[in-house]
């Protein structure tokens, strides 16, 4: 077990991580904000889904998460489609020009962490990967199964938190989304 001088080091170390977040908002386009990135990357990575299960997967309320889906649907980003099962719900859909902001979106992250860790191995992002994934599963109290992988280590089962915060995380060090922006609480949308 770690000593109390490393935990105290490590408070002051993850404290600095708001200046990284910070950079990363400064990125985003002036007409889509943090909620609104959240919601296109959400979408992005796991498709179709109802409002109820993004704001899930958010882990925000269902007001914030309706006014978020109001930004992007009136930006064109997004379409609002009647639930088959249930004409009460809606059903969201990336557009294709929430497609290409979300392609946008990735480009400019892949930008900022190219030119932030440009100087870094392929090991030490993966090793920043593995503990950041690490370090959110210890806080995250709905962590769910992990599964192997055949490609190597094991992998977080779809729609656990451990799966978002590989996400989040392989995201920032390979950018296909902006999540380390947005830190979402992900699930697998049913």
């Amino acid at each position: 077990m770690a000593e109390q001088a490393q935990f105290e080091e490590l408070a002051r170390q993850l404290s600095a991580v708001g200046a990284v977040k910070r950079d990363l908002a400064r990125i985003l386009p002036h007409d889509c904000p943090a909620g609104s990135a959240a919601v296109l990357t959400l979408l992005g990575r796991y498709g179709s889904m109802r409002m109820s299960k993004l704001a899930e997967l958010l882990a925000v309320d269902m007001s914030v998460t309706s006014r978020h889906v109001a930004h992007v649907a009136e930006r064109g980003w997004i379409e609002r489609s009647p639930d088959p099962a249930d004409k009460r719900s809606r059903i969201l859909h990336l557009t294709p020009a929430g497609e290409a902001t979300l392609r946008d979106l990735s480009r400019r992250s892949t930008e900022l962490l190219t030119e932030r860790l440009g100087g870094w191995s392929d090991e030490e992002v993966d090793q920043l990967i593995r503990l950041m994934t690490r370090l959110r599963d210890s806080f995250d109290c709905r962590t769910g199964p992990v599964r192997p992988s055949a490609t190597g280590p094991a992998e977080p089962a779809p729609g656990s938190p451990k799966a978002a915060a590989a996400a989040t995380v392989a995201s920032a060090a390979r950018a296909p989304t902006i999540a380390p922006v947005l830190e979402p609480t992900t699930r697998t949308p049913a």
